[in-house]
């Protein structure tokens, strides 16, 4: 493939496009705003509570714990549940720093296995590969958290075969994933505990840091609830050393404006994927490898995907990621460094080519453009612009 040269009459396409969702909201969200600023209660006011049980209902699950991120909900599940020193955590090299950083935040020591080439998300067969061999890490294994990446779950019957043998709790790093299902199940109730991030960037978005932890037991509710609030169940009166993670009042006002938009939204992401593919196809660019061409992103068929990201995997990303730059269309990078490669990791004792799978990924993949306002000319003219780049 060699790139073709000279100057793109197609439009720029922005990565993400805030101020699209804000103009059609703008109403309703400045008016939950002032409710909150009338009552001046911003701190665990009403409008959390109401979040939190609309939320779980969503989820189908009995509890839904807001907190101040979706890093501090990894951290409340796993504290929740008394997971720390002498406990590991099974879980992924390729996702956000958080899902390891919270393990070792509470103590505990991550034990990477490797990931699924199609979807990116942990591999049962290295799990259980991992689970076997135990190093370079030992203790006592407490736990598996998958990360349903990019906005599919990860594959929860394996998991949950794996997770049952070896006695593991389960945790969901669904930070990507709200509205996502597995064979119909959502997200947030296919393990003991999950966490999810209202990062701005997400599909059910806050304006600013916020998260929420869910599961259906009731004495895991309770702990994290008290954890979140510097241990205290009377105020003043701390039982335990917790932290400050609370999630303010308007954040929540926020939310729930914006679940009520989040399913109509995953729908036209759905719409959005299949146009991606129908595009690339008709350009001639999709192959089931990139020595010939694009990798689109592939659907577990137990799955319903809600493409938090749209992800490729294409020949000289980074040739082609600077090509899109120039001609003004946003991409990212999901992740170009592996968590065993991180400098501030090493000391977990992985070396390069430890996970394959997931250092290729890290050199491949593209996420382009995808949001619920995002127009059908827009996403055309992402493809445009990759098919010149191959011509």
């Amino acid at each position: 493939m060699t790139q073709k040269s000279g100057a793109s009459d197609v439009r720029p396409v922005p990565m993400l496009d805030f101020a699209r969702e804000f103009a059609e909201i703008r109403a309703e969200v400045l008016a939950a705003i002032e409710a909150v600023c009338t009552s001046q209660r911003f701190i665990l006011g009403p409008e959390v509570l109401h979040f939190e049980q609309a939320a779980a209902a969503a989820c189908k699950v009995s509890f839904a714990v807001g907190c101040a991120s979706g890093t501090d909900a990894l951290w409340l599940a796993m504290a929740a549940m008394d997971i720390g020193p002498g406990d590991t955590v099974v879980t992924t090299p390729f996702s956000f720093f958080a899902t390891v950083s919270s393990i070792l935040r509470v103590g505990a020591t991550p034990l990477l296995a490797d990931i699924d080439p199609r979807t990116f998300n942990l591999s049962p067969d290295s799990v259980q590969s991992v689970l076997k061999a135990k190093t370079p890490i030992k203790g006592r294994t407490s736990a598996l958290m998958p990360v349903h990446l990019y906005g599919q779950c990860a594959d929860m019957d394996a998991l949950g075969t794996i997770a049952a043998e070896h006695d593991l709790h389960i945790i969901e790093d669904a930070a990507q994933a709200f509205g996502a299902r597995w064979n119909c199940r959502p997200a947030g109730a296919l393990g003991d505990a999950a966490a999810f991030s209202f990062y701005p960037t997400k599909n059910l978005s806050a304006y600013g840091d916020a998260g929420m932890m869910t599961t259906r037991d009731a004495k895991t509710d309770e702990r994290a609830r008290m954890l979140r609030a510097h241990g205290m169940r009377q105020r003043y009166y701390h039982d335990e050393v917790g932290w400050n993670s609370r999630l303010d009042t308007i954040q929540a006002a926020v939310l729930t404006v914006k679940l009520g938009r989040v399913e109509a939204g995953n729908v036209r992401r759905r719409e959005l994927a299949e146009r991606y593919n129908t595009k690339f196809a008709e350009a001639g660019l999709a192959a089931p490898d990139t020595s010939t061409g694009v990798v689109l992103p592939y659907t577990d068929t137990r799955a319903e995907h809600v493409f938090h990201q749209y992800v490729l995997r294409v020949p000289r990303r980074d040739a082609l990621r600077a090509y899109l730059t120039e001609h003004k269309i946003g991409s990212e990078i999901y992740y170009p460094l592996p968590l065993h490669l991180q400098r501030s990791l090493l000391s977990l004792g992985y070396r390069k080519g430890d996970f394959p799978v997931s250092e290729r990924a890290a050199e491949e993949v593209l996420a382009l453009p995808i949001y619920p306002e995002l127009r059908d000319e827009e996403l055309e003219s992402v493809v445009e612009v990759i098919r010149r780049f191959y011509a």
